[in-house]
């Protein structure tokens, strides 16, 4: 017996806990959603099996073993977070796969991306009343801009402590857009509004895209440098999309960078979701803020959008409004399907795309913000 009891203390079963049997529900729901809803797949399975990692009895995962000085794979991996590598380089695979040619056609809707924006900021407001100290509100605030890659460059400078529900948060918010979305869309618009037709959008040149990643890069930058990382990835990757000269670079940006970049970061985050970290009453309160914060961005653009109609003698249907928050191109999408629902000839995807740009834009320069005034 005592041998047999000595084996089993050499096995991981003496080492599980209740909380690990709790995450593993946890990643079974994560799986659910991206297996078999298949929303955003490609984000959800890395952060579920480094989940699934995270709360099993492993050694020398992610933290250095007792009395050694070299860590295994994920260790190292891990620090593509801490220091800050993995978001940038997101940054970077969408700024290539990003067409700013809605945008640049059609620069009001940059008003409607930096009115998403109110949900960050609102959020902010309403996690300090409930406790959360001010770097721990601009943290939980920003998942209301929907992009998973600043939320997780925001928490790592401000609430490192926070990274995986903030993360996880962020993330399931992006997936679940087609859900969230359309009913608050169609509450806060008429029948009539989500039918109207914007005009055809002018074709912009080649050297209009150049000038504007360079001008973003330059005055987002001087405005606000702590967002320089991800501004300057951003461009970076839109200026080799449009240069015309580096389609090699840009199509490694769009596929095997930005691929791989998503698995490792995903993992990495997925295994920050231990049980003891993960299964807090805060990790509850972040989780309801977050879809607030979304919530409440997608109402602020239709609202906008609204607004603008009350002046502008070109009238644009509200249902882009709700691209505004930075989850591209899903929310640009969501905005496309609501618009067809309405009437079956009323194709909206390019001109939301617009705000749905900007939004990304915004969210970054936000998160430099909250860097500037925090960090």
């Amino acid at each position: 017996m005592d041998n047999l009891a000595e084996l089993f203390s050499l096995t991981g079963f003496s080492h599980l806990t209740w909380r690990m049997l709790v995450m593993w529900g946890v990643v079974v729901v994560l799986f659910y959603f991206a297996v078999y809803r298949k929303f955003e797949p490609l984000l959800l399975v890395p952060i579920a099996f480094g989940a699934l990692l995270a709360n099993l009895p492993t050694q020398g995962l992610v933290n250095l073993p007792h009395g050694e000085e070299i860590g295994g794979l994920f260790y190292y991996l891990s620090q593509g977070i801490h220091l800050e590598i993995f978001p940038p380089l997101i940054f970077l695979g969408v700024g290539a796969l990003t067409d700013f040619g809605p945008l640049i056609a059609n620069p009001r809707t940059l008003l409607l991306g930096a009115a998403a924006q109110f949900g960050v900021f609102a959020t902010f407001a309403g996690a300090i009343l409930l406790g959360f100290t001010t770097q721990e509100a601009a943290s939980i605030g920003i998942i209301g801009g929907a992009d998973g890659p600043t939320s997780i460059f925001l928490s790592n400078k401000l609430a490192p402590h926070l990274l995986a529900p903030i993360a996880v948060a962020a993330y399931s918010y992006m997936a679940l857009v087609p859900l969230i979305q359309p009913p608050i869309m169609r509450a806060l618009t008429t029948e009539q509004e989500r039918k109207i037709k914007m005009r055809s959008l002018r074709k912009v040149s080649r050297l209009e895209k150049l000038i504007f990643a360079g001008m973003v890069t330059v005055v987002c930058i001087l405005l606000v440098p702590a967002a320089s990382a991800l501004i300057g990835m951003l461009m970076l990757g839109n200026f080799l999309r449009e240069c015309g000269v580096t389609e090699r670079l840009n199509k490694a940006a769009q596929n095997e960078l930005i691929n791989i970049t998503t698995i490792f970061l995903g993992t990495c985050v997925g295994i920050t979701m231990t049980g003891e970290k993960f299964l807090r009453a805060e990790t509850l309160m972040i989780l309801g803020l977050g879809v607030v914060a979304f919530g409440i961005s997608t109402a602020a653009g239709v609202l906008m959008a609204k607004g603008m109609n009350k002046v502008s003698r070109q009238p644009i249907n509200p249902l882009i409004g709700s691209a505004g928050v930075s989850a591209v191109p899903m929310a640009a999408r969501v905005s496309q399907v609501e618009g067809l629902r309405a009437d079956p000839g009323n194709h909206l995807l390019m001109h939301a795309m617009g705000p749905n740009v900007a939004g990304v834009i915004g969210t970054a320069v936000a998160a430099g913000y909250f860097i500037a005034q925090m960090g």
